[in-house]
């Protein structure tokens, strides 16, 4: 049934690290795993403006360098990161894709820099410039930072008009979304995003706001829409994308090293020490280096999929690779990216008054899970300076230099944390 080509196997994995599924069965469990990332993946590039294909297509092809990166040693699916939403938004607005593309290398080369860092020195560090008061406020900040933008989709037409009808398919879509994520069970249960975009649509084509013209003259075989410098466009300078997504790169990565350490349970492995920290780093900056060469959105490996390792205890990193590669075919079928940009915004509203949400509650957990005492002055001060820097969007320009929102949150805590006494004076 399979073919183990590592000596320590996992005994209470159906199918560990090495073991190769038969190819129906494989094509199975890589198409569970491709429904699983599929809706927080293209949500993203719908919520940006980039092309969901490409997104997918990049999604793919940044696992399967993940993967090469870390010897194929850690079951992991990197699909679109949701803490550059904020971000991407405003430079596509601003300059567009070729800046977003920038600021995706940068973060990319970030993760590389920290994995080199790690590697002679260790990781002792990174807890000490991003410990839970200061992870725990970010990452509240790009939930909450979302909040505006997905109600004024749930309500407004696309010509600025307040739509009781919107307001109605946004709060269906939520309310479906909801029941699917209490009720149901088992795989199945893994996909109530996924089960909330399908229904929201359904719902949507009742009350007639879905235009299908564009599926029907969609082709069935399309390339995505790649943004590749120097061949799509000219490459320049922006430093406002450099100094906006860059920081950024560090809260995502403390969510990277979570994820690191649920595989390590779950796998009864220790991924810390092989491949090691700088590998897994190292392999998550060079996908997001690759999704930005081609013209999608930063990815981040995906929690939902770790999900899913868990119920099935199939750890196959054949499985992984084989929704990797499922993921770039489906970017070349323009009917599926078609029907993508066809959701209406109330719909991806009503998904997002949860995921938005989501986000912001697992700052709150971090905050909670770690003990955080709110009676010391210093806590209370970092995560506040946090929150309202972040949500209130402040922004430093100078030139073309610019920090704003999250970015400049994020330095702020940093900055606090590393020069605020343990008590105030008062406390002592």
């Amino acid at each position: 049934m399979t073919e183990t080509t590592k000596e320590f196997r996992n005994t209470d994995a159906v199918l560990d690290i090495k073991d190769k599924p038969k190819p129906l069965q494989w094509f199975g469990l890589s198409l569970q795993h491709l429904f699983t990332m599929f809706g927080s993946t293209v949500l993203v590039p719908i919520l940006v403006g980039i092309d969901p294909g490409i997104a997918l297509l990049s999604s793919g092809l940044g696992t399967l360098v993940y993967m090469a990166t870390t010897g194929a040693k850690i079951p992991a699916y990197l699909g679109s990161s949701f803490a550059f939403i904020p971000a991407m938004q405003m430079l596509m607005k601003s300059e567009g894709y070729p800046a977003v593309a920038q600021g995706a290398l940068t973060t990319g080369l970030v993760y590389v820099i920290v994995a080199l860092i790690i590697k002679k020195i260790g990781s002792d560090w990174i807890n000490k410039l991003l410990p839970p008061i200061v992870v725990g406020p970010v990452v509240m900040v790009i939930g909450l930072g979302l909040a505006g933008s997905a109600a004024q989709n749930a309500m407004l037409t696309p010509t600025g008009d307040y739509s009781p009808k919107y307001i109605a398919v946004a709060l269906i879509t939520l309310g479906l979304t909801i029941i699917f994520n209490m009720f149901l069970k088992g795989f199945i249960g893994l996909l109530p995003i996924l089960l909330g975009i399908i229904s929201g649509y359904g719902v949507a084509m009742l009350f007639g706001i879905v235009d299908t013209q564009p599926i029907v003259d969609a082709a069935w075989f399309a390339l995505p829409n790649f943004e590749i410098p120097f061949v799509n466009y000219e490459p320049k300078l922006y430093i406002g994308a450099i100094t906006t997504m860059a920081p950024i790169a560090f809260v995502t990565m403390t969510e990277h090293i979570g994820h690191i350490t649920v595989l390590n349970k779950l796998t009864k492995r220790n991924y810390f020490e092989d491949p090691g920290l700088s590998r897994t780093i190292l392999g998550d900056g060079l996908a997001q280096i690759s999704a930005s060469f081609v013209g999608g959105p930063p990815v981040t490996s995906y929690g939902e999929n770790i999900g899913v390792l868990a119920i099935t205890r199939v750890h196959s990193v054949f499985v992984l690779g084989g929704a990797a590669v499922l993921a770039i075919i489906l970017g070349f079928i323009g009917k599926i990216s078609a029907v993508i940009l066809s959701i209406p915004g109330p719909v991806i509203s009503g998904i997002s008054f949860i995921l938005f949400g989501v986000i912001a509650s697992s700052g709150l957990k971090i905050l909670i899970d770690n003990k955080i005492d709110f009676d010391k002055k210093r806590n209370l001060i970092i995560a506040s300076v946090i929150l309202v820097v972040g949500i209130g969007g402040l922004m430093f320009k100078s030139g073309p230099f610019e920090l704003s929102g999250m970015a400049l949150a994020t330095l702020f805590g940093i900055v606090l944390n590393l020069v605020l006494p343990e008590k105030a004076f008062s406390e002592k």
